[in-house]
Order: structure tokens, then sequence, then C-alpha cells
């Protein structure tokens, strides 16, 4: 019954804006609008602030994050350049100017003050050092919308572990490394160098018909090349470690889940390929090119999630760890404690 009322309140949450919206559009498609005068200012004004207004004051208590307003705000801008004549747009593009850029600034900057918050927190709480990604994704999942959540957090972290975090880290006790046995890296690397090399030979080729188009195409190599560096210094960031209750796998920025400990079966050091099974999957993402030495079984389906919060349902997993007999054995020393309270 909550459940239902919470879906019901969205829903007039979202259609209280639309219909304001669409009262909007009918007004800016009327006769009326020829009429001179300041109409074109008070639609202006009721498509940037007002509509979003009452939208904020519907959502402020809710569980939507107030940064919604912003899409709000975007989809009136949309409107009003679609359907108001260009001659009553002067309010429109000073907006989309001067106004729209300082609050992406704002809302980033938000983000980075609520991350460097959390962050702190969690060494307080926890006392030792934070995964940066899990405390980015919990932080824009409450400022932003679920959508755009994971995706923001994934390019946030692609420029943090790429450019920033250069750092070493020290592995804990209950946690694992699994890039510095694997070729991944090299993979990594070996793209990286391909897609410069390529980049340099097409962009001088493309420049002699269109230099536009060259630099477009160079701009999205250039980046997917960064990507790539990203994902490849988050390996070593991100180890897979055994929690008090659970196991949590990850593979970098690309993949990761965690597991109760009450759903692991068995744990099996192996290198046998897995059956073809839409609910056998391997952690790292790159299937084929990287081979496992463990194979944990589960008793129930759990859930793997991969780049920008993809999902994909898995029953039995594979991966590759670096120290897999130790890994095995402390994760055994910790399965029997899931029926107990005691501390791992």
């Amino acid at each position: 019954m909550k459940k239902a009322i919470t879906i019901n309140r969205n829903v007039v949450n979202l259609l209280a804006p639309l219909s304001l919206f669409g009262l909007l559009i009918v007004l800016m498609k009327s006769p009326l609008l020829n009429q001179g005068g300041n109409l074109g200012l008070a639609i202006s004004i009721d498509l940037l602030i007002t509509v979003p207004l009452v939208y904020y004051l519907l959502i402020r208590k809710s569980s939507i994050p107030n940064t919604t307003v912003v899409p709000m705000m975007v989809v009136g801008l949309l409107i009003g350049t679609y359907f108001l004549p260009v001659e009553d747009q002067v309010y429109l593009e000073l907006f989309k100017t001067w106004t729209l850029p300082v609050i992406e600034v704002l809302i980033l900057i938000l983000v980075v003050v609520k991350v460097r918050k959390a962050i702190k927190t969690f060494k307080d709480q926890r006392g030792n050092a934070p995964d940066f990604y899990s405390t980015l994704k919990n932080t824009c999942h409450q400022l932003l919308p679920k959508q755009l959540a994971w995706p923001f957090a994934t390019e946030v972290a692609v420029i943090y572990y790429g450019f920033i975090n250069w750092k070493g880290r020290e592995l804990q006790e209950n946690e694992f490394s699994y890039h510095k046995r694997s070729g991944t890296p090299a993979l990594f690397g070996a793209l990286i160098f391909i897609i410069a090399m390529e980049t340099f030979a097409l962009h001088l080729l493309l420049e002699r018909w269109n230099v536009v188009v060259a630099w477009i195409l160079s701009g999205l190599s250039i980046y997917t090349a960064i990507q790539f560096l990203g994902f490849a210094k988050s390996l070593s960031k991100r180890p897979i470690s055994i929690t008090q209750h659970s196991l949590i796998l990850r593979y970098g920025i690309l993949s990761e889940t965690e597991i109760p400990f009450p759903d692991i079966d068995t744990i099996e050091l192996s290198r046998k390929p897995l059956e073809k099974d839409k609910l056998n999957h391997k952690l790292s993402p790159l299937g084929e090119l990287e081979s496992h030495n463990v194979i944990i079984h589960l008793n129930s389906d759990n859930e793997l999630r991969g780049l920008y919060g993809s999902r994909k349902k898995f029953r039995k997993i594979g991966l590759h760890i670096d120290q897999p007999k130790d890994f095995k054995e402390k994760l055994e020393y910790a399965l029997p404690q899931r029926t107990d309270d005691h501390a791992f």
C-alpha cells in the first residue's frame, strides 16, 4: 500500500508540471501572443521559473532529488525555443547564455562538496581508506535523477582515477588484488597506444577533407583513450574485499557486485571455461580476453552491475585473483560466521 501511494504521488509530481507546460504551449500557439505587450516575457518566466518552482514545492518532501528541478528548467527552455516566436525568445537566450551555465557549475560544486563530506564521514566511521567510486555513486543518487546518477558518477570516476588519484593503495588484510598477475593493464595500454596512432593518422587524412570533422573525431578518440586510462587505473584502486557479512567483487569501475554470505554455495579454484548459460558470467567485462582462476557458485540469483549502471543476473561467476588460494581460505573461514554475530 505504501509503495502504491509513493508511485501515485510521483505520478502527480510529474503530471502537474507537464499539465502547466501543456497550457503554456496552448497559449503560445494562440492568437493572443500576436497582440504584443509583455506576454512573451510572462511566458518565459512561467517556463523557466514558475513551473519549476511548482515542481520543487511538490517534490521537496519526497524521495525525488531537488536537483531534478534543473532538468525541468531545461524542458521549459526547450519548449519555449520550439513554440515561442523567435522575436519573443530574448529572455530564453539570456537564460541559456548566462543563467544555465552558472546553475550547472553550482550543481557540480555541490556534488564535489557532498562527495568530500561523504568521504570524510566514511573515514571517521571506518578508520581506513574509503572507496571513492561507491561514495561518489551514493552522493550522485542523492543529488541527481536516477537515470543520470550512475553515468555521471562513471564519467567523474574516469577522470578521478585517470588523472587525479595516482597515489598507491595498500591492501587491507581482507582485500585482494586482481590486476598484478593479469594481462588486463597491458591490454588497456595497448588499446590506448593503438587509439593514439590511429587518431593521429586519421586526423591527417580527414583534415584534407574537412577540418571540423577531423577535430570532432579526434576529440572522440582522445576521450575514448582517456576512458581506457581511467578503467585501467581503477583496477588497482578498487580491490575485491571480504566484509563481515558479504563478499564484494569489483573489477575497477567496470563491474561490481556484493554477495551476502548465505548466497554463497561453494568456492572453486579452477580455470575451466564456464558453461554457456545466461546465469553464468565473468566478473571481467572483457570476457574470454581475460582468464579466471576462481569460480564462485551461488544458491540463488545475484545481480552484477556493469558500466553506466547496466545489470545482469548470475548464479555462477568466474574471476581472477592474484592470490587465489589465500582468497579461498579466508573466504571459507568467513563463511561459517554468517550464522553468528562474530566480527570478521
